[in-house]
């Protein structure tokens, strides 16, 4: 008996000490660390295995800081291009942005990148005009071109792009394509090795199983880049698969934004591209050979928000933040994973009741039903601030944008949710072109022709069921 209240008595003290780590570990995220703690708490130890296998990267950091050291160092070397950059709020172009010196303060210290002029951009509304935009701009291709994609489906329109890219490298044009070990987990590896005999060079973003040993397996790559010759550059929230056009029975319509960009922003989205290429590949390309001239008479200034995990890496997130509070009278938004950090939720609410109009569209179908529980599990508390919430009814809404008064929008790949915004590595634009604003801004009005408002007395009338799955849900929203 003494033997075996000795051991109960170790276990229970080894348990108490893994509880204490997550705790030390996870103190500067709460909501993680709640997480983390009832997920221990149900499973003893597994948690905790769980934990060290999929919540801490204990080297992340380390690893993320040579990204940014790397960008940091070829944009320096760049100078060839700093006589583009803006450094003066005055000459960003927008009398709104030129009134918050605070905001433009840190837009122009927070990223690896700088404000550019000489750009112009183009809104591409769903999957049918991004994919044959990115495809007409593939087949100009005289150089190189490079893809960085979260998933790529071999199907209809993952095919297309494998004969044009097949079709390019026959041509003699560089083609390299970096795709995501998780987020590409079921592409075939025909598909691969067709790419392959024709001369792609492709690489994948920290694959499984590699991931798994080396405890990096919640680390994804997010973005999704196109970069052709240099000068023309895609990002947003579009990846190459079928469902992007609508093709998936139970989401039918897919509702998502992309952008196409020409002009000084496309060389910090090649830099970022070149900096996915060297971390997955282990090859460093020289940088210059990829930065052309360019002949963009664009007159629109751009800014480029990369985010990689890491305690001081949330790049997107602190801009996010702070674009919410300098809001004077309007703020849209359109996500499809509503999992908000706290200072957000904090920072959303307190405008609406400073009465900024704060509009936000989920989806009304979801293409994960849990998600779907932890983004509706964050709407009571919204609606209790004065945030007006809408549900997406068309299709599935899978578009992520922010629009912030007149003076700037946010399009790219991070949804709001706590994984984009601390676990992936992501990709943002910032426009601050009038135009491009109201482009978008119409674009959240017929979203929101599609949608239907959430009241909160109709909303407190929900199932006790679809409560209590919602609030064990919240707990744990912060790791999904």
């Amino acid at each position: 008996m003494a033997a075996w209240l000795g051991w109960l008595v170790a276990a229970l003290l080894l348990y108490i000490a893994l509880l204490a780590v997550i705790m030390l570990m996870e103190h500067r995220k709460p909501a993680q660390m709640t997480a983390w703690l009832l997920i221990a708490l149900l499973i003893p130890y597994l948690g905790f295995f769980a934990y060290f296998m999929l919540g801490r990267d204990f080297r992340i950091r380390r690893m993320t800081k040579r990204f940014e050291k790397r960008i940091r160092y070829d944009s320096a070397a760049s100078s060839y291009f700093s006589h583009n950059q803006i450094h003066r709020m005055e000459d960003v172009g927008n009398d709104q942005l030129a009134e918050q010196k605070n905001l433009f303060g840190l837009l122009s210290r927070l990223t690896p990148f700088a404000i550019t002029t000489g750009n112009q951009s183009e809104v591409l509304t769903n999957g049918e005009a991004a994919f044959e935009a990115i495809l007409n701009a593939l087949d100009k291709a005289r150089h190189h071109i490079h893809l960085d994609y979260y998933t790529i489906r071999d199907d209809g329109i993952g095919r297309r792009f494998l004969r044009t890219l097949i079709r390019k490298a026959r041509e003699g044009v560089e083609v390299r394509l970096v795709y995501d070990g998780i987020g590409s987990l079921h592409l075939s590896e025909n598909y691969l090795t067709e790419l392959h005999a024709s001369g792609v060079q492709t690489s994948c973003f920290l694959p499984p199983r590699f991931a798994f040993y080396e405890r990096r397996l919640n680390y994804r790559n997010h973005r999704k880049i196109v970069v052709v010759d240099g000068v023309v550059g895609f990002l947003g929230g579009i990846n190459i698969g079928d469902e992007y056009l609508g093709k998936d029975k139970r989401l039918g319509f897919w509702r998502d934004t992309h952008l196409k960009l020409q002009g000084n922003a496309v060389h910090d989205l090649q830099r970022l591209f070149l900096n996915d290429w060297t971390f997955a590949s282990k090859e460093r390309l020289e940088e210059q050979k990829y930065m052309p001239k360019h002949a963009s008479s664009g007159k629109e200034s751009v800014l480029i928000v990369p985010s990689e995990p890491g305690r001081n890496d949330q790049k997107i997130l602190d801009v996010t933040f702070a674009a919410i509070n300098a809001a004077k009278s309007r703020i849209c938004i359109s996500t499809p994973y509503f999992i908000p950090d706290p200072s957000l939720v904090m920072a959303l609410r307190t405008a609406a009741q400073s009465g900024v109009d704060v509009k936000i569209i989920i989806p009304g179908i979801a293409d994960t039903k849990l998600i779907l529980l932890a983004t509706l599990s964050y709407v009571q508390d919204m609606l209790d601030g004065g945030v007006k919430i809408y549900r997406y009814r068309k299709g599935f809404i899978h578009a992520k944008v922010m629009i912030i008064d007149r003076m700037l929008v946010s399009i790219g790949t991070a949804n709001m949710d706590m994984r984009s915004l601390y676990s992936n590595f992501e990709l943002n634009a910032m426009l601050f072109d009038t135009d491009a604003i109201d482009r978008l801004f119409t674009d959240f009005q017929e979203d929101l022709n599609n949608s239907h408002q959430v009241h909160a007395q109709q909303f407190t009338k929900r199932p006790w069921k679809q409560k209590a799955a919602e609030s064990l849900i919240h707990m744990l929203s912060p790791l999904l």
